[in-house]
């Protein structure tokens, strides 16, 4: 029997879309993921005190936060499979999904919410020290009081590292930009902007060789990409902006993307080239990439998702 509708993805947006299908009588069916880019319950689940989520004015951890929403989609109905997608038919209807066990499951309509992984560099020290100083996003962690009046560093060159380099220039006392070439690939004007600013250094070909500390980064080991001399920067946090991934591997192609691999939306709306198919949160958006923006893409596509079957009985 298929289902009426399945998401695909865990995370704000997936969770969302499942609180209103359930609510809508829908009866949706999740996978959660279990390791394909990133554990159940998406980039939340990797980060300490949110402070920019509606609802909580004193802060809650990502974990939490997360383990709240998913409750609130069991307690309306929504059935919950903890398997990644490995792969999606999505050239005949009903849809077929294959799970990593083995087991095939086909549906009228489909929310992909899968998400976006953050590049990280592959250190074992930045293993050790993610959230304790460490983070791929200074929207979400960059006012915390332990980063407050404190000297930090932006890895990267593109255009969101330079976003997040000003955007912590309103809490930081310093902001070190460290980019391994000598120009910015950013655009012109947002080179200006970042090379105008006072509280902004730019650290030239130079990239991290080690993060180091205790129980928390207190500098980073340094490594110059022309002489190779090691040098080292006391900070108390790092910022890491050299991209993300959005998960889509299982569709082999089969959605229109972006040049840079994000699902394509119809402008103001959830749906994707094919209909049926729904795109929320951060595997459709290379903009804002937020925990609140994702939520309400959910809302959107599961309301999307209703409108489709109902038009379709």
């Amino acid at each position: 029997m298929s289902e009426q509708l399945t998401i695909i993805g865990s995370g704000p947006a997936g969770l969302t879309a499942a609180i209103y299908a359930s609510r809508a009588n829908i009866n949706p069916l999740l996978f959660e993921g279990f390791q394909d880019g990133g554990i159940p319950g998406g980039q939340l689940m990797i980060t300490t005190i949110v402070e920019n989520f509606p609802g909580f004015p004193e802060g809650i951890l990502g974990p939490q936060l997360m383990g709240q929403i998913r409750e609130q989609a069991i307690k309306h109905g929504t059935r919950m499979i903890m398997e990644d997608t490995v792969e999606a038919d999505l050239q005949q209807h009903p849809f077929t999904l294959t799970t990593s066990s083995g087991e095939t499951h086909s549906t009228e309509a489909l929310i992909v919410a899968s998400g976006a992984t953050a590049r990280r560099l592959p250190l074992e020290s930045e293993k050790r020290l993610w959230g304790k100083g460490i983070s791929a996003c200074a929207v979400c962690d960059g006012a915390l009081p332990v980063f407050r009046n404190r000297e930090l560093a932006v890895i990267g060159g593109g255009d969101t590292a330079i976003e997040e380099a000003l955007h912590l220039t309103q809490f930081a006392s310093k902001v070190y930009l460290i980019h391994r070439r000598d120009a910015l690939r950013a655009g012109s004007i947002m080179q200006k902007r970042v090379k105008n600013n006072p509280k902004v250094e730019i650290l030239w070909n130079k990239v991290v060789e080690e993060f180091c500390g205790e129980e928390k980064l207190a500098f980073l080991r340094l490594k110059d990409t022309v002489t190779g001399a090691l040098s080292e920067l006391p900070v108390v946090g790092a910022f890491e902006a050299i991209g993300h991934v959005p998960n889509t591997g299982f569709l082999k192609g089969q959605l229109a993307t972006t040049e840079t691999g994000y699902l394509k939306t119809v402008p103001g709306s959830t749906r994707t080239n094919i209909p049926g198919v729904f795109a929320a949160g951060d595997v459709q958006d290379a903009n804002y990439r937020q925990a609140i923006t994702a939520a309400g893409s959910g809302c959107m596509a599961a309301i999307e998702a209703e409108r489709w079957l109902q038009e379709r009985e």
